[in-house]
């Protein structure tokens, strides 16, 4: 085999329609763009998104700002005053949290931050704490336990 014996495989290729070329093509006269109107003519059509003068969908609708990011983690946030006023006894977790009405579910990851003051030792678990936050718990005699 050389070269110039390389043909495509019989009906992979099919020839171009030559369209206007006398009667026995079957595609004569207005070559199968019928008649009249702009898309008849030579360098006739109008262009992608084009609906007539029409405001086109793609101004019609409000521009997309920004991005959501998909990995972004949501945390419940509860400040250590709601704590104090609460007066929870005993080990405070988002399942007693949920309880007092503090978080809308259980399994909402919760985090602690430093807003407000605790007088109080307090047992408190929670899956993040802000700095201020721990450094309140711990002066006052209390444990900030993190949940994996």
């Amino acid at each position: 085999m050389k070269l110039d014996d390389l043909r495509s495989a019989r009906g992979a290729t099919t020839a171009r329609r030559r369209v206007g070329r006398g009667h026995g093509s079957g595609r004569v006269k207005t070559a199968g763009r019928g008649s009249k109107g702009q898309n008849s003519r030579s360098g006739g059509g109008v262009r992608p998104g084009f609906e007539g003068g029409q405001n086109p969908i793609y101004r019609r609708m409000p521009y997309k700002r920004g991005f959501t990011n998909p990995f972004r983690i949501e945390y419940e946030v509860v400040n250590l005053d709601k704590l104090v006023e609460l007066d929870l006894s005993g080990e405070i977790n988002p399942v007693a949290l949920h309880e007092a009405g503090v978080v809308r579910s259980s399994s909402d990851l919760v985090k602690i931050l430093g807003n407000g003051e605790i007088g109080t030792a307090m047992h408190i678990r929670a899956h993040k704490f802000s700095a201020s936050a721990r450094e309140k718990i711990e002066a006052a005699g209390g444990t900030a336990e993190v949940i994996e």
